[in-house]
């Protein structure tokens, strides 16, 4: 997410109140979390096993919850709760708005495109030309469609990111501040619900195609011409290269790619990432030949333990 205009340290300090190493006028360009951040992004970091990620990455100001060595070239913002504080900037750079319309005077719709009834378009959405979308869906503040998008009845997006650290009193949300990105010819089935990113773009890429029911997670990219089929969950920041096949009620963990043109079978569980041009299937998902070398060695255990019980 970048500001409006650059900010100084000094200024994102006061903002939060807290302490900092760097130059009063350092500059400031926006915040994201650690697999987007560019120079000129914050990240925060609240655990000592991530604190090298986080300095070493591409973000040049760090907030942080230790004084530590600052590296050459970036600052820091030193804080007793950088997740608290990540909040603290969101809500004061991107503050929720309510909408007082069904659709939103800020809201741009293309030419030739359709909005059935009982929709919901929010504040800052962008529709493109000649789509349709159908009935009680939901587009939240800033959601971008392309052109010659469908979606389908009930489908919402731009819901936010299921990201919580657990504290003694209960689970505390980190606030979501970026977008959905439907990019041209893209169909959504009924009841899908897409997460917007928590500070960056969560993106359905040209040409896919996503069957009813299908759960999208915060900041997952989803490549070229995918098809997606009903009942799939694939939590977030999840890369999904182009042309891949996804079938039924298969369940992706966050943070994996799935390479081009795999072919994931139904009721598949992944739990790492997955070579591109390959088809997978069973809990946890691995290659055809693997998966049936492991089925035929299973099939022979009670042969192996008859011969051992008779020996």
């Amino acid at each position: 997410m970048k500001f409006p205009q650059q900010h100084t340290l000094k200024q994102i300090a006061i903002i939060i109140n807290c302490e900092y190493v760097g130059l009063d006028d350092f500059p400031v360009l926006g915040m994201n979390e650690i697999h987007v951040v560019t120079p000129g992004d914050i990240v925060f970091v609240d655990h000592p096993k991530y604190y090298d990620k986080a300095l070493e990455s591409a973000a040049t100001v760090v907030l942080i919850n230790k004084e530590v060595d600052c590296p050459e070239g970036k600052a820091l913002l030193i804080s007793d709760d950088p997740f608290r504080d990540f909040n603290k900037l969101t809500n004061y750079f991107k503050p929720f708005q309510s909408s007082r319309s069904s659709i939103s005077k800020s809201a741009k719709i293309g030419e030739n495109t359709t909005i059935q009834p009982n929709c919901f378009i929010g504040n800052n959405v962008v529709i493109g030309d000649n789509c349709t979308i159908h009935s009680n869906v939901s587009l939240y503040d800033d959601t971008i469609i392309g052109d010659n998008v469908i979606i389908h009845a009930n489908t919402v997006l731009g819901s936010s990111a299921f990201y919580y650290k657990n504290r003694p009193e209960g689970f505390d949300q980190l606030i979501s501040g970026g977008r959905v990105v439907i990019e041209d010819n893209v169909d959504l089935g009924a009841s899908c619900t897409i997460d917007k990113g928590v500070t960056g773009d969560t993106t359905i890429k040209e040409g896919t195609k996503i069957d009813n029911l299908v759960q999208i997670g915060h900041d997952t990219v989803i490549g070229k011409k995918c098809l997606i089929a009903s009942q799939v969950g694939i939590a977030g920041c999840t890369i999904i290269e182009d042309e891949v096949t996804i079938w039924g009620q298969v369940g992706i963990t966050s943070g994996v790619t799935i390479g081009k043109k795999a072919v994931i079978s139904a009721k598949a569980g992944v739990s790492k990432s997955l070579e591109g041009g390959k088809s997978y299937f069973g809990i946890p998902a691995d290659d055809f030949r693997s998966k049936y070398k492991e089925i035929a060695a299973i099939r022979k255990i009670p042969e192996i333990l008859e011969k051992l019980k008779n020996k």
